[in-house]
């Protein structure tokens, strides 16, 4: 595909979309893949965990009076041979807002929840004991004039999904969903002197639904993805001819492709608002986004084409055109993603949120290698529960994927994928 124009094989993975009848469902299961299922409560959704490996921790919607809570897991080993890699509910944190996404500061120790217009900030060391104050403070994006988004509704602006943290640990960046912008704050800033109004930066403006973030590996890219393009986001070049037909279920005939966003990360901790470098198309409604462990390659998810996406990150901030180098058919309606075995495989986590007819949920396996090379590129299929979301790996290799239908967290141990 290096000889297409992004517009040519944005037009592969729109076509691709409408044919979306045709699933994975016959593919082998991986059943010598060792797993193991951890009851959460409700609706589970980010799950992040420490660089140590020996925690892990769950965001859910609370029920009550709590509106959300964070699980503390602790992970280890499985008993017996052929057990999976195992996690323990050790306590629950109490939030008082709903939390969604979830990431760790790259020195373990803060971690961040998407919540309200931001993110939620705990102690990691407090949460692990049970110590009283683990909940430091909240990162809230202020209500104001002339939103980058198209409205400045205290709803909109309350739609926190996904967090990522720069590597340095400064700068915290939360897309905000139905407000179509990324919102940046000064994380440093709120710890050293508290949490106020000081610590927002500003917002970038992106797509509508905007949902995926991810940093690039040595902090000089952000990289955010959004359902649908909004009117003058991508360039004349990087439109492709023809329209959805509304036939995939969660699209609408007519709706433009999603896109991906590149963000000078750089800047963004300065002047959020004329950070954007590059958008290009990225099939249709892309939800989650990650980048290979040496940053040369960005993974997107794209949840109503039924595709995983590969761009060259080198290409998207000096020929986006050709930015897309590899499109893999995946399982239905695909959300989570991580790199896993060094990078050598992709996991996608195939949602089936609207519940197609004939497909199921699933924990797809992609050889990257083979994905490059235009091969046949996935491996086979993970057994999963109902709507798999957000995953996320330790650092001994365990994945952690949460089923937020079936009220779970499944740990996978990628050593033993083929």
């Amino acid at each position: 595909m290096t000889g297409q124009t992004a517009g040519q094989v944005t037009g592969q993975v729109r076509g691709r979309g409408a044919r979306r009848g045709r699933s994975l469902a016959a593919l082998a299961a991986l059943g010598s893949v060792r797993t193991a299922m951890l009851a959460t409560g409700a609706s589970p959704f980010g799950v992040a965990a420490t660089p140590d490996g020996r925690w892990a921790f769950v965001a859910r919607a609370g029920s009550g009076p709590s509106a959300g809570t964070v699980d503390v897991l602790r992970l280890g080993a499985g008993s017996g041979p052929s057990a999976g890699p195992a996690a323990t509910l050790v306590r629950s944190i109490s939030l008082p807002v709903a939390p969604l996404g979830a990431t760790i500061t790259p020195d373990g120790k803060y971690l961040l929840v998407a919540a309200g217009s931001g993110a939620a900030v705990i102690d990691v060391a407090r949460a692990e004991a049970g110590t009283p104050g683990a909940l430091l403070g909240t990162l809230t994006a202020p209500a104001r004039s002339g939103s980058s988004g198209p409205s400045n509704r205290s709803a909109d602006l309350g739609s926190a999904i996904e967090v990522a943290v720069s590597p340095d640990g400064r700068f915290a960046f939360v897309t905000l969903e139905y407000a179509d912008e990324a919102v940046v704050f000064n994380l440093a800033g709120a710890l050293s002197r508290g949490f106020g109004a000081a610590d927002y930066v500003g917002a970038i403006p992106l797509g509508q639904a905007t949902v995926g973030v991810a940093v690039s590996p040595d902090g000089r890219w952000l990289y955010a993805t959004s359902e649908s393009a909004v009117q003058g986001q991508l360039a004349p070049q990087l439109t492709s001819p023809g329209k959805c037909a509304g036939r995939v279920p969660g699209t609408e005939a007519g709706e433009p492709p999603g896109t991906l966003t590149v963000i000078d990360l750089p800047r963004a901790e300065t002047d959020p608002a004329h950070s954007v470098v590059a958008t290009v198309p990225a099939g249709y409604q892309p939800v989650r986004v990650v980048t290979s462990a040496d940053g040369t390659q960005v993974w997107v998810t794209a949840r109503a084409s039924d595709d995983l996406l590969c761009f060259s990150a080198a290409r998207l901030a000096s020929d986006p055109a050709r930015a897309l180098v590899a499109i893999v058919r995946v399982g239905s309606e695909p959300v989570g993603l991580a790199a896993v075995r060094g990078g050598a495989l992709i996991v996608v986590a195939d949602s089936n949120r609207f519940g197609a007819s004939g497909a199921g949920s699933a924990l797809t396996v992609v050889n990257v290698a083979a994905a490059l090379a235009g091969r046949a590129a996935v491996a086979g299929q993970i057994t999963t529960g109902q709507f798999p979301r957000d995953m996320t790996v330790s650092p001994d290799g365990t994945l952690l994927v949460s089923d937020f239908s079936s009220g779970q967290v499944q740990t996978v141990g990628t050593a033993t994928l083929p």
